[in-house]
């Protein structure tokens, strides 16, 4: 895939996500949008947008650019933001726990192919990203207590579907980890990033 279709994929992405949560915003009596909280979650689902760039500033801009990373770490908020915006949370009971192995396969992937333009080695990223996704999940569920002890009322949340998905998200992350993984060291024909030896960069 060449560089100016890994752009298109990343700005549809951003796009996509910035109408989706406009629309959801401008429109907050909507039935599917009504105790979500969608005015409340937009800023933080905005943020994701930032990261990627960020990250890639601060390491000194090292080339290519991270498109597909940066679309898949901010994929999942799109997705969220779409199932809210076309009433699936409402409509089919399953729609939380499909998203949630969705969405951290999505995230988690994107982390892994982040780190792997490190010098880790394809298990030490593996790792790292399935923890990052495990810490983002809690964190997610925290949000969505946060919000709903802030009065909104269409979440629902129970202990058992806290549990739920705490298993389903860091199943999903793990299994995104290891998918791209395997892409980056064999479907994409591409070699990883090895630690340069010590005594030839010495002399």
């Amino acid at each position: 895939m060449g560089t100016r279709q890994q752009r298109a994929i990343l700005w549809t992405v951003r796009i996509a996500l910035v109408a989706a949560l406009a629309f959801s915003v401008a429109f907050p009596d909507l039935p599917q949008f009504e105790g979500k909280g969608m005015a409340f979650r937009a800023p933080f689902y905005l943020l994701p947008m930032g990261a990627v760039p960020l990250g890639w500033r601060l390491r000194g801009r090292r080339p290519p650019y991270p498109y597909i990373a940066d679309a898949l770490v901010i994929a999942p908020f799109l997705a969220d933001t779409l199932g809210n915006a076309f009433n699936f949370y409402n409509s089919f009971d399953v729609t939380d726990d499909v998203l949630h192995v969705i969405n951290w396969v999505l995230l988690v992937a994107g982390i892994t192919l982040l780190l792997l333009r490190t010098y880790l080695r394809p298990f030490a990223a593996w790792a790292l990203a399935y923890g990052i996704g495990a810490a983002a999940i809690i964190w997610w569920e925290a949000a969505e207590w946060l919000v709903q002890e802030l009065g909104t009322s269409g979440l629902q949340l129970t202990y058992g579907d806290t549990i739920g998905d705490l298993v389903l998200s860091s199943t999903g992350g793990a299994v995104g980890a290891a998918l791209a993984i395997t892409f980056m060291s064999g479907f994409a024909g591409t070699s990883l990033p090895t630690k340069p030896d010590m005594k030839e960069s010495s002399q």
